[in-house]
């Protein structure tokens, strides 16, 4: 079997196991308990709420061309395929690589929060007192396990771990809204008002806000292993984004109305100061759920990472097979096992993830002030640069193609999704050392890696031996719509140099 005849396990994923696949990448209780209060203490206080809706409106816009092109390009590598078929091969082998740094780096990140969350856990509720890169260490063993078990037995797993930490917090955000709010009511103009969300920094809250959304992209990673990609696709990435801004901004908007809107900035403040920004969330829940919830949510703060884990493993490994496939890569790394998963691939994976926290255990550092904020930081910019590029392939691609003649789905919504990203990116870079806790020299050297990576990407494309690379990327499915009026994209385009 050749490299292009490989695939992955066909009809593997249906909406549901793709949706829970990405709600696990956001890690909802991670992206709540952490970011929300850095939000309301450094950015717009009570507009909060606000700042979800407006990067999920960005979000939304940036995915009607994504899923477009989604129609007629099933690949595992998303992002770069997408990005090679507009803007070129040279600037697709780069993305990839910036792709794969991105996966990498917040997998890596969040090693670092999840090892020091599970050694607290284990040291105050079972008195064992181990470091943390030791449970980070047997917690890479355990993912490698479940990835070459097939993705199918990851979703399975990851559900288990999204549902029981959304449903606390959307039990508790019902409770609280049923309730009318905390003490001083639901707080709606507080929290929705253009007075509020542009009150104080926005634009530190919206960089976080834009931050949650990171993994909604992983639907496409999956099309190949998804049942009829041509409708799932679409859909689990319409009903992702639609769910995550819904659960953020409902949830959100809750935490800061049982705090009261005018005490919910300096509450926030007060728990990044005692070092603990986690009790700005966890301390209302409790409040209204009970003891049983204070005991709960730490544990299900480990479990959420995990479940984050795991599913940047998948992408990352899916990302390092398909260039494999298209020989980018070493043909070895394409190598499947009976379950239709790339364990060669995800071994090189895990071995990444080694290579990148092992030197902060071996330096002594702090994995949560370091290695979580740096490498979650540097993912977030490294994510939205490719958002940026994936918009203007997609107007690219079908400008020269014509495979589908919706001016909304092909070019006016991927632009105006563009103009929104880059002002995201700005935001990100004007924050940046608020975002990952350092100083203005480590923030500048961290958002140089971005473009030094995507330039080694493009110069080992540039290098390659004359026909070293098929001329054609792994061949997606015809859908119904493009089928009827035109050829496949593989036959009726030439991709650029």
């Amino acid at each position: 079997m050749t490299a292009a005849d490989r695939r992955l396990k066909r009809d593997a994923l249906g909406v549901l196991g793709i949706l829970f696949l990405v709600l696990s990448a956001q890690a909802p209780l991670t992206g709540i308990a952490g970011a929300v209060p850095l939000s309301v203490a450094l950015g717009n206080g009570s507009g909060v709420p606000a700042a979800y809706v407006a990067a999920g409106a960005v979000v939304l816009l940036f995915s009607v061309g994504f899923v477009a092109m989604s129609r007629h390009v099933v690949d595992p590598g998303a992002f770069y395929t997408y990005i090679g078929r507009g803007l070129g091969r040279t600037a697709g082998t780069g993305a990839a690589a910036v792709a794969l740094f991105a996966y990498c780096t917040i997998q890596a990140a969040m090693y670092g929060l999840y090892g020091a969350t599970v050694a607290q856990l284990l040291d105050v509720h079972a008195g064992i007192d181990a470091p943390w890169w030791l449970w980070a260490l047997l917690t890479m063993a355990l993912v490698q396990f479940l990835g070459v078990a097939g993705i199918d037995t990851g979703a399975r797993v990851l559900a288990v771990f999204v549902v029981a930490e959304t449903s606390i917090l959307l039990v508790f955000a019902l409770v609280t809204l049923v309730r009318g709010g905390g003490p001083e009511g639901l707080g709606v103009a507080a929290a929705f008002s253009p007075r509020t969300a542009l009150d104080g920094a926005p634009g530190v809250a919206l960089m976080f806000a834009v931050a949650s959304m990171f993994g909604f992209e992983a639907t496409a990673v999956y099309g190949e292993e998804a049942r009829a990609p041509e409708r799932t696709v679409p859909r689990a990435t319409y009903l992702s984004i639609t769910l995550i801004t819904a659960f953020f901004a409902l949830t959100s908007w809750m935490v800061i109305s049982a705090h009261g809107a005018s005490h919910a900035t300096d509450d926030a403040g007060r728990a990044l100061e005692n070092g603990d920004s986690s009790a700005f969330v966890f301390q209302p829940v409790t409040d209204r759920l009970g003891g049983w919830a204070g005991d709960l949510l730490p544990v299900l703060l480990a479990t959420s990472l995990f479940a984050g884990i795991l599913a940047f493993h998948n992408s990352a490994n899916r990302y390092l097979f398909s260039l494999s496939r298209e020989r980018r890569l070493p043909h070895a790394l394409c190598a499947l096992n009976r379950r239709g998963a790339p364990w060669a691939a995800g071994v090189v994976q895990t071995a990444i993830a080694v290579l990148l926290v092992v030197p902060f255990a071996l330096t002594g550092r702090d994995p949560v002030v370091t290695l979580f904020s740096w490498f979650s930081g540097v993912a977030v910019l490294a994510i939205m640069l490719l958002y940026l590029l994936t918009s203007v392939s997609v107007v690219v691609f079908f400008r020269r193609n014509r495979l589908d003649r919706r001016l909304w789905n092909t070019a006016v919504a991927p632009a105006l999704g563009a103009l929104g990203i880059a002002g995201a990116i700005w935001l990100v870079l004007a924050n940046l050392t608020t975002l990952i806790g350092g100083d203005r020299t480590t923030a500048t050297w961290l958002a140089l890696t971005i473009p030094a990576v995507w330039l080694l990407g493009a110069a080992a494309y540039l290098a390659r031996p004359a026909g070293a690379y098929p001329r054609t990327m792994a061949p997606a499915p015809e859908t119904p719509d493009a089928a009827a009026t035109s050829p496949t994209p593989e036959t009726s385009e030439k991709d650029p140099p």
